[in-house]
């Protein structure tokens, strides 16, 4: 009877050891698949669409990433919903390191505190590999607004309060948010008019139906360049290399700085192995001199970091941001 009693209770540990040892191999078989990764192409998801910063600077980086890996990465655009849709492909592909793509401020920090109904968890949907970029926002005014600095800015919208307008390219954009933070720390009050995308934005600021705006570097640079809008600062934590004779913000509102940056990201539960080759090729890419003069001339900075590092920052960007869109009122996504 006892030896029977016995013989029952050995069954489950029995039962228990052969799963684990199950699951141990599969798990050692999912590290040996991914020693040798890529062997393979990679399929690299662009949260936006074709044709903007985000693209032109994914591209540049998955040329580069592909040469080293020796296979070609593919960058597939997938937009819509403020990145969210993209964002969502990526947290649901399989998790075996060969489909990866952009983690946006947009679709990782801001979504999740205007968007409800978010189809993933930035903080658990997701492998963090490395930051690659981060580009500034610039505060542009219309030429004939009578401001060229920033003191003489503020002094001129504190004189006359809800009189001056700003642009944006949509509610809870960066450069939406960026306009926020000026507002709260140099305690203005001005009126924002959303648009659908920077460029009627960009537009209506040149014919002056607006009064200012912040916008990405990378597009108004050149407006401000060819003389139909000032430029009058910019968001980053130094002047860009793009435009070296503009100041940053900070040297005016101290602890002022806000950035649009881009990431490498991967569906949740990546092999390590493959993760720590990821990281390393995505280092190495960021470290040569071409791609960095690319990246410069498009008004981005390489941005390498540790996938711990990247996770952290992400979720203190979020915080950040959850308090200026609580401050602003902002419900609803914005555009890319």
């Amino acid at each position: 009877m006892n030896e029977t009693r016995n013989g029952l209770q050995r069954r489950p540990l029995l039962l228990g050891a052969a799963a684990a040892a199950l699951l141990a191999r599969a798990a050692r078989g999912q590290d040996s698949a991914a020693s040798d990764w890529p062997n393979r192409p990679v399929v690299y998801i662009n949260v936006f669409t074709p044709g903007g910063t985000t693209d032109t600077l994914s591209r540049l980086f998955c040329a580069k990433l592909g040469d080293l890996a020796g296979q070609q990465v593919i960058v597939e655009n997938r937009s819509g919903a403020g990145g969210t849709v993209g964002q969502a492909a990526i947290a649901q592909a399989a998790p075996d390191g060969y489909t990866v793509g952009l983690g946006s401020v947009a679709s990782l920090s801001i979504a999740p505190s205007i968007m409800p109904d978010l189809p993933y968890d930035p903080a658990k949907d997701f492998t963090f590999v490395s930051g690659i970029w981060q580009v500034p926002n610039i505060l542009i005014v219309n030429q004939d607004l009578p401001a060229r600095t920033v003191p003489e800015l503020i002094a001129l919208l504190k004189k006359s309060p809800g009189r001056y307008t700003y642009a944006s390219s949509g509610f809870g954009t960066s450069p939406h948010l960026s306009m926020e933070m000026f507002k709260q720390k140099a305690g203005l009050d001005i009126l924002h008019i959303p648009y659908r995308g920077s460029a009627p934005a960009m537009l209506d600021l040149m014919a002056g139906r607006v009064h200012l705006m912040f916008d990405n570097m990378t597009t108004a640079i050149v407006a401000a360049r060819d003389g139909k809008v000032r430029a009058l600062a910019v968001t980053g934590e130094q002047r860009s290399q793009a435009a070296p004779e503009v100041p940053v913000l900070a040297d005016f509102l101290p602890g002022f700085r806000i950035t649009s940056w881009g990431s490498l990201v991967g569906p949740a539960g990546m092999p390590a192995a493959a993760v720590q080759r990821l990281s390393t090729l995505t280092h190495q890419a960021l470290r040569d001199p071409e791609l960095n003069r690319r990246f410069e001339e498009n008004g981005a900075t390489a941005w390498p970091t540790t996938p711990a590092d990247l996770a952290a920052f992400r979720g203190a960007q979020e915080r950040l941001f959850a308090e200026l869109i609580r401050a602003s009122g902002a419900k609803l996504p914005g555009g890319d």
